[in-house]
């Protein structure tokens, strides 16, 4: 039996990172493990119920648990999400060099782990051909875009700590 999994498709990942970066403005600056982090709930949303978030956010508790409702779709269930972050790796990169063949973003700061948008105009061209999000994507990204794009990657209360997908004990 053959299974898809838009994980695993190149194109799919093309189109998800697409959505993220449009909306930013030409010049924001995103860490690409944060847009890998984002990516992942966007794939497997029931997993964004995991985060742990602190105490005094309880509007974003609200917010995730009414607008990402928790869903028992076998085919999102994983049960190792560090393996399943890895193993999407390949793609996750193979789409961000793709997107920056098209000068979306600036090649250069892809070697330095960032991601600069620098053509927003070919961006919004391409958005503009795809189909419209379903609510469940369209919530996720603007969770993800929003209180998450504010938080620190880095440190206890950072996002790779909070998500627990990346190792984060020895940053800085």
């Amino acid at each position: 039996m053959i299974v898809y999994n838009q994980a695993f498709d190149l194109y799919h990942t093309i189109f998800r990172f697409l959505q993220f970066l449009n909306r930013f403005e030409n010049g924001t600056e995103i860490e690409i493990e944060r847009l890998r982090i984002w990516d992942f709930y966007l794939l497997f949303p029931n997993r964004i119920h995991e985060i742990r978030l602190k105490q005094n956010e309880s509007d974003v508790r609200k917010i995730r648990n009414s607008f990402v409702k928790d869903s028992n779709n076998p085919y999102e269930k994983i049960t190792e999400d560090r393996k399943i972050f890895e193993k999407i790796k390949p793609y996750q990169l193979a789409a961000l060099n793709c997107i920056a063949s098209y000068d979306i973003i600036n090649k250069e700061y892809l070697s330095h782990n960032i991601i600069s948008i620098s053509n927003k105009a070919v961006l919004e061209d391409f958005v503009a051909k795809f189909e419209k999000l379903s609510a469940k994507e369209f919530n996720v990204i603007s969770l993800m875009t929003g209180h998450f794009k504010l938080m620190s990657l880095f440190g206890a209360d950072g996002l790779k700590n909070r998500t627990n997908l990346i190792e984060s004990k020895y940053d800085a």
